[in-house]
């Protein structure tokens, strides 16, 4: 389903954006699902010294948004149409990780599921995320 991508074109596509800064890593990929970490520290801390839902969400967006725009044609990109998240655990520190897999990959739209787990497995985060395809050229 994906077009051919290595990791770290993937990685490099986010420099420079708030992908970098919040320490977001894309660690593993295959023909519908791509994976990916972020860090708990300062930068995704709530005042609370728990992790952001913001965060969350910024991982979930990113996973999806990659994910999508590597299963359309070219001349065309994805977009954010709506995203939710569910916050179902705390976090305060090490790293969250991020799976991502289509539920409907469409000509005009995709719906991608995106949970995110802490070190022990447990669910942390679920979030759904819809796209739009548009036409960029």
């Amino acid at each position: 389903m994906f077009k051919a991508h290595t990791l770290e074109e993937i990685n490099a596509s986010g420099l420079n954006t708030a992908v970098a800064h919040v320490g977001i890593e894309f660690t593993a990929s295959g023909e519908n699902w791509l994976e990916a970490r972020m860090p708990v520290d300062a930068r995704t801390h709530q005042p609370m010294g728990l992790l952001h839902g913001g965060a969350s969400v910024l991982l979930a967006e990113t996973l999806g948004s990659v994910a999508g725009n590597l299963c359309v044609q070219p001349g065309q990109a994805c977009v954010g149409l709506e995203i939710n998240a569910n916050h179902l655990r705390s976090v305060r520190s090490g790293w969250v990780y991020g799976r991502v897999e289509p539920i409907h990959v469409g000509r005009s739209t995709q719906v991608w599921e995106i949970k995110i787990r802490n070190a022990e497995q447990k669910l942390v985060c679920v979030s759904r995320l819809t796209l739009a395809v548009i036409q960029t050229t």
